[in-house]
């Protein structure tokens, strides 16, 4: 099994998320078969252990399980999609505060890189994460550590599975890696599923071990390329990597550190809308739509001498939306409930949960179908600005009334920019019947990229 750099992944994934989640606010569920159902109540999409002991699982239909659940007592909760999307939010969050490399894959999983050090130093930050996000959110998580990311979702599905491991379960030698895989079917392999293990049944593969164990020229022949990245990862080898460009993500997060922290409220909500402008995009380029976001902030935890504070808060969209409008508007609200002023921020960034295909998406009745059209043409008018070469990332959101301290060089900045694409200069409060609260904000291709972020984000402000 290759070393990946020295550094191991770890997988954190939250036990029955929306059971725990339920069981947060009313402990009397602890202990008693729990099901969540869909937001139609018809089908059940969380269970506890004890219901699935039962033999409830996710996907069926109340109805055809209606006996067993009057007989055995089962609790059914019709599901509360923004309080699981609040709580995601908390346990990310307080995952950040033990490691740095997080990398959100769904509202109840996230990978991370553990820092350097032998075995007993990466277990005892894996156990300080589960500690302090039961501690801090009263959600229950396992946490798998291995070379590659699908060894993680393995050994975190052995460290959920078997209570003996007390929540960790690390793959780090081959003798270990082996009796996993030996132990596992091939369509609980992250990357193989039920239709590509269906296929590889056909050569008279069963357990994981028996597909690590092809030839690679076998592998590429029978189940191509991406079939070959997970053959690789389970054979010791990282090939897959974070955040991939055609990836469908269940959830969209966009957050940065400050340099140096920030104090003002309109440093953050600039900060926010850029980053809320850029999660928009990331959500047409795979043509979803967000049926909520959540704004979180912290300020520098290895600070001790300043005042400590963290929070998030999530707002429920009235229509699905992928509109960077929209959501500006949304995230800015959400800030405004959990900014506390005279503090150091270092840290503040947006999730989108709740993400469903634009196929499904039903809008209100009394919506404009021709203001969705004129809107959804601005957006590829805007996306189409800053995928060109001239004028890459440059159109975003800022605020109505830019930074005083920076309202002349933004001026320049937006003329250089219009003049670059050979059109009339954009100006500071561009077409107030469509941006009745935002302008268009563009840096120039003279300025660094830090320069550019400390003119966007208006840093002035040194840690004291």
């Amino acid at each position: 099994m290759k070393p990946c750099n020295g550094r191991m992944f770890g997988l954190i994934d939250c036990n029955n998320f929306f059971v725990s989640c339920e069981r947060v606010f009313n402990p009397a569920l602890a202990g008693r078969p729990v099901v969540v159902l869909s937001n139609n109540d018809g089908c059940a999409v969380a269970m506890s252990n004890e219901a699935k002991a039962l033999g409830i699982t996710r996907g069926v239909p109340i109805y055809q399980v209606r006996e067993l659940i009057r007989r055995h007592g089962v609790v059914t909760l019709s599901g509360r999609h923004r309080v699981y999307g609040d709580i995601s939010s908390r346990v990310m969050s307080t995952l950040e505060t033990v490691v740095d490399d997080v990398e959100i894959y769904s509202i109840d999983e996230a990978f991370f890189r553990f820092p350097d050090g032998d075995a007993a130093t990466v277990e005892a930050v894996a156990r300080e994460a589960v500690r302090r996000v039961r501690r801090w959110t009263g959600i229950p998580t396992s946490v798998g550590i291995a070379p590659t990311r699908t060894l993680a979702k393995v050994a975190a599905r052995f460290a959920k599975k078997y209570p003996a491991y007390r929540a960790v379960c690390a793959i780090d030698n081959e003798e270990k890696r082996r009796k996993a895989l030996s132990l596992i079917q091939l369509e609980d392999v992250w990357g193989i599923g039920r239709r590509v293990g269906k296929k590889l049944r056909q050569y008279g593969l069963e357990k994981a071990i028996d597909f690590a164990d092809m030839p690679v020229e076998q592998v590429k022949r029978i189940v191509h390329l991406p079939g070959e990245r997970t053959w690789r990862e389970l054979n010791g080898e990282a090939c897959i990597e974070a955040d991939p460009e055609n990836a469908t993500h269940k959830q969209i997060c966009t957050s940065r550190s400050f340099s140096p922290s920030v104090i003002e409220f309109s440093d953050l909500q600039a900060a926010i809308a850029s980053f809320m402008t850029i999660a928009s995009r990331k959500l047409r380029r795979q043509k979803s739509f967000a049926l909520g976001v959540t704004v979180f902030l912290h300020t520098n935890k290895f600070r001790t001498d300043l005042p400590q504070y963290r929070n998030s808060a999530y707002r429920e969209l009235e229509e699905p939306a992928n509109d960077f409008l929209v959501l500006v508007k949304e995230a800015e609200e959400a800030l405004k409930t959990i900014y506390r002023p005279g503090l150091l921020y270092r840290r503040a960034g947006v999730y989108i949960t709740e993400l469903i295909d634009d196929n499904v998406v039903q809008f209100g009745l009394f919506t404009s179908p021709a203001e969705r059209e004129k809107r959804s043409r601005l957006m590829k008018l805007v996306d189409t600005l800053n995928a060109s070469p001239r004028s890459h990332d440059k159109v975003r959101v800022a605020l109505a009334t830019p930074i005083s301290s920076h309202k002349e060089n933004v001026r320049k900045t937006v003329t250089n920019v219009g003049a670059q694409l050979q059109s009339p200069s954009i100006s500071l409060t561009a077409a107030p019947a469509i941006f009745p609260d935002s302008s268009l904000h563009c840096d120039s291709d003279r300025l660094s990229d830090d320069e550019s972020a400390d003119l966007y984000f208006g840093h002035k402000h040194a840690d004291k």
